[in-house]
């Protein structure tokens, strides 16, 4: 790793710093804001899932996500070293990396895997904010249907999708980065307490299916690579980047390690799919829904705008402030809902989009892309890659696409199965 991380920062000295921007930690902020909601709620019934394996792939995924996005932001800062017209702000950075390596297959492959992982990761945080304000509210002895408290926060949350880039709006990033670390806390103790209940714990040996469904949403938990080119575009330093993709890791291990473990060992298999579900009712449980909520609004904005930047990018919406940006994006908004109505089971979701685009995006095309790109001549220095260095990214390759696909016909089979349908809210609207 040592000669091409020379070579790379060599070659890219020369362009231009800009006095604004994202910084190293305001970036690892929105990486955190990105990831970290759904992935607090659903790891303890995913390490359930898994077994006590599931530890060590939270480990793993960690790790594996931590390089796959530093060398993602090595690719990006070769293609702006190469090619001027992809300097200054971008708009689809990633689908860029794509379209240079492979061309037009390789962009469009990019532009519907991150399409389809953001926009599901939209559905899952909409879904989530809302059961947490229904469940909130009918402890208040107010029954208002769930089904209506989707369009409420949707409708609640579209204005606030108007922002430009996430240099326009740092302050989302902050708020949900820490209204996420403190409900951890409140949560992990809310959890220890519970351990204090004399009740028998059980753990079943994982099948097939539930293991895969497991890594699928810890590899949900930890892909937040569809956005990483974004908020590196923004960022005042670009060859800082790998700095705040470390960071940002760190700082999510902190948060899902502790109340992980702790759900697995305290519950095991009744760790429902959202813990807060599981934990016992008080005014612990009140915060951290309060919290969490709080961070799922927030991070609603965040995983929609790479949608929202290249949807206008391809309809030649000018990056100024206009109204054609609020209907496009309040459009966006409103497809999102009427999917959350169709399917009002995130669980399900979760582990589709973690184990199938969610894999490519953040264990496949990585270490694909980066490679390419050192291998192509031109007017440019050549990158030279360490054989042990090659042999560990091929490995990611190869891990990700095997593990990708039984994680994808898991969730798949598990959505087929009768226990898992529900009907749409609009069929089904009194009694969501």
């Amino acid at each position: 790793m040592e000669t091409d991380q020379i070579i790379i920062e060599n070659t890219i000295q020369d362009l231009p710093v800009p006095q604004y921007g994202l910084t190293v930690f305001t970036a690892a902020v929105f990486m955190v804001g990105a990831m970290a909601g759904s992935g607090v709620l659903a790891l303890p019934s995913a390490v359930s899932g898994a077994g006590w394996v599931g530890i060590a792939l939270i480990f793993l995924c960690c790790f594996l996500s931590a390089y796959t996005g530093d060398i993602l932001g090595k690719a990006w800062c070769l293609v702006q070293e190469r090619y001027p017209e992809f300097r200054g702000h971008v708009r689809y950075p990633y689908p860029a990396i794509g379209q240079i390596t492979y061309g037009k297959p390789g962009r469009l492959l990019v532009s519907f895997s991150i399409n389809f992982t953001m926009f599901g990761v939209g559905v899952v945080f909409l879904l989530l904010a809302s059961q947490n304000i229904h469940d909130l509210i009918n402890d208040l002895n107010k029954d208002i249907s769930f089904c209506y408290w989707l369009i409420i926060v949707a409708g609640l949350l579209a204005p606030l999708c108007w922002f430009g880039t996430p240099a326009d709006f740092p302050f989302v990033a902050i708020g949900a980065t820490t209204a996420t670390s403190i409900a951890c806390v409140v949560l992990f103790v809310n959890i220890l307490l519970d351990k204090q209940d004399d009740h028998q714990v059980e753990h079943a040996s994982p099948g097939f299916t539930s293991f895969f469904m497991a890594f699928g949403t810890i590899c949900f938990a930890f892909g937040g690579h569809p956005v990483f080119p974004t908020f590196q575009t923004d960022m005042r330093d670009h060859k800082q980047f790998g700095k705040a993709v470390f960071l940002a890791y760190f700082i999510l291990l902190l948060m899902y390690l502790p109340v992980a473990t702790a759900g697995y060992f305290v519950y095991g298999d009744s760790a429902n799919a959202n813990i807060l579900k599981t934990v016992s009712s008080g005014p612990m449980l009140y915060i951290v829904q309060i919290l969490i909520t709080v961070h799922l609004a927030l991070g609603f904005i965040i995983v929609l705008n790479p949608i929202c930047q290249e949807v206008e990018e391809l309809l030649k919406i000018p990056k100024e402030f206009n109204w054609k940006r609020c209907i496009s994006r309040t459009i966006i908004v409103g497809l999102v809902l009427f999917v959350a109505e169709s399917i009002p089971h995130f669980g399900a979701i979760l582990a589709l989009v973690g184990g199938s685009t969610t894999t490519l995006l953040a264990y496949v095309l990585p270490s694909i892309f980066y490679m390419k790109l050192c291998r192509m001549e031109g007017d440019w220095d050549k990158v030279y890659i360490p054989l042990h260095t090659k042999v560990a990214n091929y490995e990611i390759v190869l891990v990700g696409l095997v593990a990708g696909a039984a994680a994808t016909y898991s969730a798949i089979s598990g959505l087929a199965s009768p226990d898992a349908f529900t009907l749409p809210c609009y069929v089904n609207i009194e009694k969501a």
